[in-house]
């Protein structure tokens, strides 16, 4: 079943950008902005699972690679997201705010 999601990427200066942009054409993702593309991917299985399995085997070699996927759970049917290679860092906005 293809099933609607957005990928968030940001593989840092090094990473292997050509590689991610090859496999976003061959699923005729959509530029959704900077880092951000929309795309049908058919899921075998678990789709977080899935996906995760087909960017480390797509992205083996790349260091400081992060990766948000946004995507409708099935069974609460609310849109979640996720890391699926990386993690959260500190925001560029951090600290702007006037806090008493």
């Amino acid at each position: 079943m293809k099933r609607a999601i957005w990928i968030c990427y940001d593989l840092g200066v090094r990473g292997s950008y050509e590689r991610l942009y090859s496999w976003l054409d061959e699923h005729e993702a959509t530029d959704c902005g900077p880092n951000l593309a929309f795309l049908r991917y058919e899921d075998k299985g678990s789709l977080v699972e899935t996906i995760t399995a087909e960017m480390n085997d797509l992205l083996q070699d790349s260091k400081h690679i992060r990766i948000y996927l946004i995507y409708r759970d099935d069974k609460s049917k609310k849109v979640k997201g996720s890391f699926i290679l990386g993690a959260r860092k500190a925001p560029p906005w951090s600290g702007y705010a006037a806090r008493p």
